[in-house]
């Protein structure tokens, strides 16, 4: 469910990871392998889940409610470090009813669509706090090719570019690993120029991307596999 609604939001490029072992297994067979790397992972798992019926009779009537209660706990984690960036958890509840009337009415038989109501209302939950801590994670993309004064990168009209963006060109801060925790500390990147958008191409998400005009600092070819772009912010 979770998959789907991120993909649905256009905002995501969502890899299969449950089912990788298929897909592997179909590459083996065609001889082809393209699997990519991912920047991040979301984990999670139903921890709470519940069904009750509740309901009421009179003289000449009754009522029964069945409703189904779920919670859902995820994580988000950097694949590069594997530290837990992101927790978070949502409810949901889902409910039928039915109702008859001196023996006339409906008579509710157990109602196996109410676990993916409440799940998937428990997903609703969390959802968009989820995406907004992924999208509190500043944009960037590579340089794919330095043509004198010019920059073809990856990312293009589904990434929210547009002709006439300024853009950041960054170069890498060094790693070092700290003796305190001993994680790899990426320190400060410096910039180095500005770009321009001057247009975009490609067909889809995978293959589309964009040319910039360089405005400001000087990019060669033998030294762009250590700069990257970025979006500029306040």
């Amino acid at each position: 469910m979770l998959s789907t609604r991120l993909v649905a939001s256009q905002k995501f490029l969502v890899f299969e990871r449950p089912d990788l072992d298929k897909i592997q297994g179909e590459q083996s067979i065609s001889r082809e392998s393209g699997l990519i790397g991912v920047d991040a992972l979301i984990i999670g798992s139903v921890t709470e889940f519940g069904r009750s019926t509740t309901g009421k009779s009179g003289f000449l009537s009754a009522t029964k409610v069945q409703t189904a209660h779920a919670k859902v706990e995820i994580r988000i984690v950097d694949v590069r470090t594997g530290y837990v960036f992101f927790t978070g958890s949502g409810t949901g509840d889902a409910t039928t009813e039915s109702g008859e009337i001196a023996g006339f009415g409906s008579k509710a038989a157990y109602d196996a669509s109410l676990n993916d109501r409440a799940i998937g209302a428990a997903i609703s939950d969390v959802q968009n706090a989820l995406v907004s801590k992924l999208e509190e994670r500043p944009w960037r993309t590579d340089i794919l090719k330095v043509n004198g004064r010019q920059l073809y990168i990856s990312g293009g009209l589904r990434q929210g570019l547009k002709v006439g963006d300024t853009l950041a060109i960054l170069q890498q801060g060094e790693r070092v690993k700290s003796g305190q925790t001993g994680f790899d500390i990426t320190l400060p990147p410096r910039t180095i120029g500005q770009v321009r958008v001057v247009s975009l191409f490609g067909d889809n998400e995978t293959d589309e991307g964009a040319v910039a005009q360089i405005i400001s600092g000087e990019v060669s070819d033998a030294q762009r596999s250590g700069l990257y772009i970025s979006e500029i912010r306040e």
